[in-house]
């Protein structure tokens, strides 16, 4: 594979998880947390509050993320995995007190092979 190949925008993919899980109780605040951390650890950044996201390198890379996120599945709440390439990730508009807002780009993080 060509460096031109590697960094495609078309190859490079965006995992994004989105959840409402349920907080009444204290075992649930807990669950919810833990599932949180387990994002975070696994090297997702939050979006907002409920979305959390990450960028892979590839396809088979996000696979092996979205079977991360399964394994951690708490028991309760609604739970949505989405992949998308970097082009159309690169087409969101953002927008913060009705003002456009500029879409950060992602850290790169390093390959070792």
């Amino acid at each position: 594979m060509n460096r031109n190949e590697r960094f495609n925008a078309y190859r490079i993919m965006w995992v994004l998880v989105f959840f409402d899980l349920p907080t009444n109780t204290k075992k649930e605040r807990k669950e919810a947390a833990r599932f949180r951390k387990e994002l975070l650890k696994d090297g997702f950044t939050m979006f907002q509050f409920s979305i959390y996201l990450r960028n892979c390198p590839s396809r088979e890379n996000a696979k092996v993320h979205v079977k991360r996120v399964k394994y951690s599945l708490p028991e309760h709440g609604n739970i949505g995995i989405l992949e998308i390439t970097d082009k159309q990730f690169g087409m969101m508009e953002l927008y913060h007190n009705n003002k456009t807002k500029e879409l950060k780009q992602p850290v790169q993080q390093l390959q070792l092979f």
